[in-house]
């Protein structure tokens, strides 16, 4: 009896604390699933990697937006993209050809100057202001889907653990129109999909989407016709895209570089988030969407690489972002996506939309011919030049730049060079794939 009344206190004790941790843990359950502490927990860990944020308290210095729950995003960072087509031992069409060797090379100069090689989604979500990428870096494409992507360039990228996007015109893919034997096949799309490759529209049948002619049914286009024929180029390429691969694509390379506003609206109708063009230049985190220029590299061209190389390979991000003003406000001369007649137009703009210029700071450039002495009025805020040298490409991009209270501003378009209206469909298109 004695004993049994001397542990009933230490079972009364047991059972005390037993029920206080009981508490606790509801009490810390009930915290748990509040709304502010579920918000804590979901958070991810810092990471100060290449392509993340180091943490929501980072400081934002010079150059640098916070967004309300995104990223704290690097603005003064520059990517360049680069763009290729066939890649041949012996080259026979150097305007689109180049040998694995000269490619490789290039893969490795990327290397050897510090400049990331990003993926095309991380550069959209950069300009979302949803993640960071490194201050130099560059973005590899390959246009229209010849077989020589797959079985020669990716086999280099894979050496170098470089991602890739490919533009695609579906009409080119093997059993498609324009689809030979040098072409990619479907499969082979997937399997690249499958590695990690991002795969965009290059239109249906990859022709001069200004021009009302299809060279698929050989015919001039009417109004209605043309309009119907271009959603099926930008829209109907996209969603075939979609449905065979599984994929989503936001993307779209506009053939040749030849575009104008109707395009422009029909892309952003389409849903694409970018539209990319074919001269390129650095690109900035202020750049317009719809009209991202690419260095197209060709074996007649090599100088082009090095350009590019040398226009980012100094940039080390922390420098003045550049503001970039939307073509449409500079009236310009030959206006955006205008198609002229002669090879040596007379080039103009209005800047008066970049604010109070500092008149010697005004600088032109006309791809094909670099810097130009252009003048410039600080009266009217017109800059101009007579071009004195044959523009020889089809197309041409103009680049205006000031500084403008201490900032650089900066504006380009793209006009065509050559005859207008429609073209026959053998020299609006390159040669069928075989």
């Amino acid at each position: 009896m004695l004993i049994r009344f001397a542990i009933l206190p230490i079972i009364f004790l047991l059972s005390l604390s037993t029920c206080k941790r009981h508490s606790a843990v509801i009490s810390n359950a009930q915290a748990a699933s509040s709304p502010s502490a579920t918000a804590a927990a979901s958070r991810p860990p810092s990471d100060t990697s290449a392509g993340t944020t180091a943490s929501p308290a980072a400081t934002t210095g010079s150059g640098t937006q916070k967004v309300a729950g995104k990223a704290v995003v690097d603005q003064t960072a520059q990517v360049i993209i680069f763009g290729w087509h066939r890649f041949v031992d012996k080259v026979r069409r150097p305007d689109t050809e180049i040998t694995p060797q000269d490619f490789e090379k290039q893969m490795q100069e990327l290397k050897q100057h510090g400049i990331s090689v990003i993926g095309m989604q991380d550069f959209l979500a950069w300009k979302r202001s949803e993640k960071n990428i490194p201050p130099r870096s560059a973005i590899l494409t390959f246009d229209d889907g010849w077989k020589s992507q797959y079985e020669v360039a990716w086999p280099i990228l894979k050496k170098f653990g470089y991602p890739v996007t490919l533009f695609i015109y579906t009409e080119g893919v093997r059993g498609g129109h324009f689809g030979g034997g040098e072409a990619m096949t479907w499969e082979m799309l997937a399997e690249m999909r499958d590695a990690g490759a991002d795969i965009q529209a290059h239109s249906a049948t990859h022709q001069d989407l200004r021009k009302p002619y299809d060279k698929v049914a050989k015919k001039k286009l009417s109004p209605p016709e043309y309009d119907q024929w271009l959603q099926n180029e930008v829209v109907g390429s996209k969603q075939l895209l979609e449905q065979r691969l599984g994929i989503k694509v936001n993307c779209f390379a506009v053939p040749y570089g030849f575009y104008n506003e109707k395009i422009k609206e029909a892309c952003k109708a389409g849903g694409y988030e970018a539209v990319f063009t074919v001269y390129g230049q650095p690109i900035t985190f202020n750049s317009p969407m719809d009209n991202l220029g690419r260095y197209l590299i060709e074996a007649n061209k090599p100088k082009v690489f090095d350009d590019a190389i040398k226009a980012i390979a100094t940039s080390s991000g922390g420098a003045a972002a550049v503001a970039e003003v939307g073509s449409a406000t500079l009236a310009t001369q030959p206006a955006d996506g205008e198609t002229v007649r002669t090879a040596l137009p007379l080039i103009k703009a209005n800047l008066s939309s970049f604010g109070t210029i500092e008149p010697n700071s005004v600088q032109m450039r006309v791809s094909g011919l670099g810097q130009v002495p252009a003048s410039f009025d600080p009266k009217t805020g017109m800059v101009s030049y007579q071009v004195t040298q044959k523009l020889r490409d089809k197309t041409c991009t103009v680049i205006v730049s000031a500084k403008s209270e201490g900032k650089k501003v900066e504006a380009h378009w793209t006009f065509g060079v050559g005859e207008a209206g429609p073209a026959p469909a053998a020299s609006a298109s390159p040669a069928p794939k075989k």
